[in-house]
């Protein structure tokens, strides 16, 4: 495993090219590669990883086009079989459904440098993954919810799907720290059961398929159904910025905590305001900067580019009260908000 700083050296991020594929016109040749950046939706979490893939086309003189799929599994697959089609060098994909996509990644693996990034096909013959162990990062969503609710409760959980493998670690790993189990990975507690301790008891896993009004309903379903809730946990980036208008419409808000993974603006101002206890942050601006880096390495020929066990590891970040304001800080720096 090769581990990575938090925050790589990059250069400026102005934009410099208005085409599909964006990098620096002056060094655009016959023979620049080009590569793409594949999320497994649309959400802001994608917006900040844009910003990093961009910045590394424009560091190494590669073009580099971002596709966000807005309907799931089907779009993306559509996405892919048009950029093999115009002759893509490399792509780096964030897997929807490693099961269901194992064949076609490793049919799009002989015909192009294919790597995974943020959810992983770890079956597959993708040459590497970059992202974090998002099993650990749940282990710390898990931790969150210990330290800020001590003496125990009722716990909603809610995800877009379960089917990526990204969704289903930290949902994992979330519910094993709370609970006090011991690690492991391969575990799997399906949706649609209770799952407790006795101190701490997830009531509820609700999904969404990316489908924002679902997943607000989600959240105020839950505290309807469940009243005496203590905790709602998000999974994914749009999460939390929704709970908190569910449960500001249930008049809820400041009653039950939130938890939260990534950085949307409205789950960091919720942390600045109160309403959410902390989130659980990867790094998708250097997702995007190292996927576009690893993937140039490798059309270059660097042998070493590649860790023995194909996972290059960027670290997940907890980010409470204690360090919201640097924090943000540097995020707004770094996608130009500043």
């Amino acid at each position: 495993m090769k581990k990575l700083p938090l925050l790589a050296s990059v250069a400026a991020l102005s934009l410099c090219g208005t085409a599909i594929f964006s990098g620096c016109k002056a060094r655009e040749t016959s023979s620049t590669a080009r590569l793409a950046f594949i999320t497994n939706g649309v959400a802001s979490f994608w917006t900040i990883a844009r910003y990093g893939a961009e910045a590394a086309g424009q560091q190494f003189g590669v073009k580099v086009s971002v596709h966000m799929p807005a309907e799931g599994l089907v779009d993306q697959k559509r996405i892919v079989e048009d950029l093999i089609t115009r002759g893509v060098d490399g792509i780096a994909i964030s897997v929807i459904d490693a099961n269901n996509q194992a064949s076609f990644i490793n049919e799009t693996s002989e015909r192009t440098k294919l790597i995974t990034q943020d959810s992983d096909a770890p079956s597959t013959k993708r040459l590497a993954y970059v992202g974090m162990d998002n099993y650990k990062a749940g282990r710390m969503l898990g931790s969150l919810i210990k330290d800020t609710l001590p003496n125990g409760g009722k716990l909603a959980l809610f995800v877009g799907r379960v089917e990526q493998d990204n969704a289903r670690k930290r949902r994992q790993g979330t519910i094993d720290e709370v609970l006090g189990r011991s690690v492991d990975s391969t575990r799997y507690d399906p949706p649609g059961t209770e799952l407790t301790d006795g101190k701490y008891t997830f009531v509820v896993t609700l999904t969404d398929q990316f489908d924002r009004v679902k997943a607000k309903a989600n959240c105020e379903d839950a505290v309807l159904r469940y009243p005496d809730l203590n905790g709602v946990v998000g999974l994914f980036a749009y999460n939390a910025p929704l709970c908190i208008e569910a449960l500001k419409q249930t008049q809820k808000l400041g009653t039950i905590k939130i938890f939260s993974f990534d950085e949307a603006d409205e789950t960091l101002q919720g942390i600045k305001d109160g309403n959410v206890a902390g989130t659980i942050v990867q790094n998708p601006y250097e997702y995007g900067f190292q996927s576009m880096k690893l993937l140039k390495d490798i059309l270059s020929g660097d042998t070493g580019a590649i860790p023995h066990d194909k996972f290059i590891d960027i670290p997940a970040r907890r980010v409470d009260s204690s360090n919201i304001e640097p924090f943000w800080a540097d995020l707004k720096k770094k996608t130009g908000k500043q």
